[in-house]
């Protein structure tokens, strides 16, 4: 099947996918990835399976030393300095093998809770708002592994609130250092960093960022956590007790440090996905090859329909979620080259792409947090008793996956933030979503088209898209008219419909991967890609009719709501799908390749 897609004349903005049509020649995939970029994801794959999978009971027991070692074993082949520039000691790569970087170490368990929080929180904040001496004095050893990085936010009474934190600063009567006083905790890799950025208030006001270093006076550190998972990851508390800070080593502007903090993490959520798929990736392949030697009634597991189900769901949402991963990782590239020919610096080109989708960011880090849940379970489910032993990496999987709806912001804070961020941007003007959400109600009060039917290729699925996003404007648009300034209080709603929002860029960006591929002849049979989307889309549609419905019946009655709740209807309809034949073909596939491969 080929068929011709007009490209759009320019690069949508954040969240604008909901009000415009995205088109399938201005979408990257990742059977786009370029000859190096798959030298790279071969390298890191193969560092994983040598030099750290077999060793993780070692990594889990904390032992001395171990997880440094690793570290530097992974800066010697220039995996800490990906995307730090070649005159940082750095590889100078660009934003989406930077991203197939920590997708391609994700299956690493603690180590790449380690890793990642060394290349981005540990190393991204004095990189990108470091003064010139900061980062010369810096990066070169955090690109290398010679020095390993951390971050120190979080407080005993201040996580979601991160402003709140107690930790304080204060000038020395010399002017020569800053005076700290407080304690972070859950600070990633704190036990053997070098290098911290921690944030303090100045003053009792100023929230601010400073770079610590291992050994400054008054700065100490409590013993390892003990943790539900993520064992082998060091976790620790930091104390400041009047520690003294060179008044050089402020990061960023006084005052300021709310923007390192918020802009580090719009990041950090996209390559917390990109990890997490790595994860659920390797957990699958772990699931597919044991239902292969587990016999039950003198057959192969492998041959039930109920285990291929579960293998092809796995594997569905797997899929499902990269394509947004990806789609989002080239808005991202491209913004980055459009600011950085606009005069932008590096960092403030980077920052600036990541803060213009950080809608989808905080999307990607939902979606892709819960997909490795959800595939992590099924893959105990389908190892059965075993599943419950160590002797099983299935095991240590499900215990280290629930970090990652709490990490990076609580997965109900991004739910929050990205309604609160597309809403802000159309009353700043950036998003026309009143006039597309009037548009849809008009068209509730007229009569249906009955028209003759599109018989273009992807016509009936491109449509259902479109009424997914209709669907989703008519319940934001009833809410946002009905509640006005009090929306922000009913949090309930907001995830309702922050849960429309998330299946329908997911559905949406499925659909552009499936039609790349056909278009592009990438793929020598698509039918399977036609499964993988039709089966997310059938279950998104229903996803999307229950929190809209959720949404509407808690905030309009009589006649208002019989007609929201109509109009949501006519929105997610969907024609019969045999989603089992589907399924069983996706599970023929994954078990005949004995791995994920899609």
């Amino acid at each position: 099947m080929t068929t011709t897609t007009t490209p759009s004349t320019s690069l949508l903005q954040g969240g604008e996918w909901i009000i415009k049509e995205s088109h399938s020649a201005d979408t990257f995939i990742p059977e786009m990835y370029s000859e190096e970029q798959k030298m790279v994801k071969e390298m890191c794959l193969q560092f994983l399976h040598t030099d750290v999978l077999p060793i993780m009971q070692r990594i889990d027991a904390l032992e001395p030393g171990l997880m440094p070692s690793l570290m530097e074993k992974a800066g010697a082949q220039g995996l800490l300095g990906v995307s730090i520039p070649e005159s940082m000691g750095g590889l100078g790569k660009d934003f989406i093998t930077a991203t197939l970087v920590n997708e391609a170490l994700g299956g690493g368990f603690s180590f790449s809770v380690a890793l990642a929080a060394h290349t981005g929180i540990g190393t991204l904040p004095i990189l990108y708002f470091g003064t010139k001496a900061q980062q010369e004095k810096y990066i070169p050893k955090l690109a290398s592994g010679e020095w390993k990085g951390s971050y120190g936010l979080t407080e005993p009474n201040s996580g979601s609130d991160a402003l709140s934190a107690k930790t304080s600063a204060t000038l020395s009567a010399d002017g020569k250092h800053y005076i700290l006083n407080g304690q972070k905790c859950w600070i990633t890799n704190g036990g053997f960093a070098d290098v911290y950025t921690v944030f303090a208030k100045i003053d009792g006001d100023k929230f601010t960022a400073f770079i610590l270093e291992r050994g400054m006076e008054g700065f100490t550190q409590g013993p390892e956590e003990h943790k539900m998972g993520i064992k082998g990851s060091s976790t620790v508390q930091l104390y400041f007790q009047d520690c003294k800070v060179p008044v050089e080593n402020v990061l960023g502007e006084i005052g300021k440090g709310h923007v390192i903090a918020f802009n580090i993490l719009n990041i950090g959520r996209l390559k917390l996905c990109a990890a997490v798929l790595g994860g659920a990736k390797l957990a699958l392949t772990d699931s597919i090859q044991y239902a292969h030697t587990r016999e039950q009634f003198n057959k192969p597991i492998a041959v039930f329909g109920a285990i291929q189900h579960k293998l092809a769901e796995m594997a569905i949402r797997i899929w499902a979620a990269e394509s947004a991963l990806y789609r989002t990782s080239k808005w991202i590239e491209q913004k980055e080259q459009a600011l950085l020919l606009e005069g932008k610096s590096l960092g403030e080109a980077l920052l600036g792409a990541a803060e213009e989708y950080a809608i989808e960011c905080a999307i990607l880090k939902v979606e892709g947090s819960e997909v490795l849940d959800f595939v992590v379970d099924e893959g105990v489910q389908i190892h059965g008793g075993n599943g419950f032993s160590d002797e099983y990496n299935i095991s240590r999987s499900y215990r280290d996956s629930r970090i990652n709806r709490i990490f990076e912001g609580t997965n109900e804070i991004n739910r929050l933030l990205t309604v609160d961020m597309v809403l802000k941007r159309a009353m700043k003007g950036k998003i026309d979503l009143m006039t597309a959400a009037t548009a849809v109600s008009k068209e509730l009060m007229s009569i249906p088209d009955f028209g003759a039917t599109d018989e273009t290729p992807f016509a009936a699925e491109k449509k259902q898209v479109a009424q997914m996003k209709k669907a989703l404007l008519l319940v934001a648009g009833a809410a946002v008219q009905k509640l006005m300034t009090t929306l922000q209080k009913e949090q309930e709603i907001l995830m309702n419909i922050a849960d429309m929002a998330i299946v329908t860029f997911t559905a949406e960006s499925t659909l552009l991967r499936w039609m790349k591929l056909s278009e592009s002849n990438a793929a020598s049979d698509d039918s399977i890609y036609a499964d993988l989307f039709h089966c997310y889309l059938y279950d998104a549609v229903d996803k999307l009719h229950k929190s809209g419905k959720e949404a509407l019946n808690a905030f309009a009655n009589g006649d208002e709501l019989r007609m929201l709740l109509l109009g949501l209807k006519r929105f997610t309809k969907t024609p019969p799908f045999n989603s089992k034949d589907a399924r069983r073909r996706i599970a023929k596939k994954l078990l005949a390749d004995n791995q994920y491969t899609l």
